[in-house]
């Protein structure tokens, strides 16, 4: 796998300046979006451009801190308000969204890290902040942002159940991503369509996981890609096997902005 340029596709509306998540269903070109703390409870249609298509408030949800999106074969969206950066949420939770195109309806996921016992822990024990998620064989997958005083760059994997009801997430593994505070904590994460891909972000690298054996996604082929460009990249998702789409936050009076990457 060579490194190759992160290619600027287009400025992003004003209404998407914090897209902290993003996805496509396969074989579709319409690409799911949603902004994190502070926005209302919307999911954004955008084309390939990253033009607005339509907006939809999905009822019966409340952004909290939203933080990606994921989606199933069965045409559901999985929205996590799981954004948690002081470490102190005791309301963790994923909607599942079905008929989003036509009739939008929101079911609960609720859940608690496993691992957790204090709200918030003690400063150098601060990795539960969540801002990346993907779905994989009837199960949600969660990655850990760490924001522990004594950065090591680990990520923590946790596993829950897709479905509604309230569930404790499972601690399954970690991964040490690299030791630079500013820029080795997970920010989004996305598999491809047939599960033998995944692709953590932080502002300026890519960790593309293959080879896995079922969940054991950290322990394959592990390839670190530096993109030369660092800005707060929060979005990201495959589209098609080897082409990535990444948004980042705008800065200022600035939106943000949406790229591709060719894995080949």
């Amino acid at each position: 796998m060579k490194n190759t340029d992160l290619v600027f596709i287009n400025d992003l509306s004003k209404l998407n300046r914090e897209i902290s998540g993003m996805t496509i269903f396969p074989n579709e070109k319409i690409i799911y979006a949603v902004n994190d703390s502070g926005n209302d409870n919307t999911i954004f249609q955008l084309d390939l451009k990253g033009k607005i298509k339509k907006e939809i408030r999905i009822p019966n949800t409340t952004n909290k801190d939203w933080e990606d999106l994921a989606y199933d074969h069965e045409n559901n969206l999985y929205v996590g308000d799981f954004g948690n950066n002081n470490n102190d949420r005791k309301d963790l939770m994923i909607y599942k969204i079905s008929s989003i195109s036509s009739n939008p309806m929101a079911s609960e996921i609720s859940f608690e890290l496993e691992d957790q016992k204090k709200f918030p822990p003690k400063k150098k024990e601060r990795n539960f902040d969540i801002e990346a998620m993907i779905y994989w064989n009837d199960n949600l997958y969660l990655f850990s942002k760490n924001r522990s005083a004594k950065f090591k760059g680990v990520t923590k994997l946790y596993k829950i159940p897709a479905r509604p009801g309230k569930h404790i997430a499972k601690l399954i593994s970690s991964f040490e991503t690299c030791n630079d505070s500013k820029d080795c904590f997970v920010s989004g994460a996305a598999i491809n369509s047939d599960g033998t891909k995944i692709v953590l972000l932080t502002y300026n690298k890519l960790f593309v996981l293959s080879d896995y054996k079922g969940d054991s996604f950290f322990e394959g082929t592990i390839n670190k890609i530096k993109l030369n460009h660092y800005s707060q990249k929060e979005g990201i998702c495959f589209k098609n096997d080897n082409t990535l789409l990444i948004t980042d936050e705008g800065s200022g009076k600035a939106a943000g902005n949406l790229y591709e990457y060719s894995l080949d």
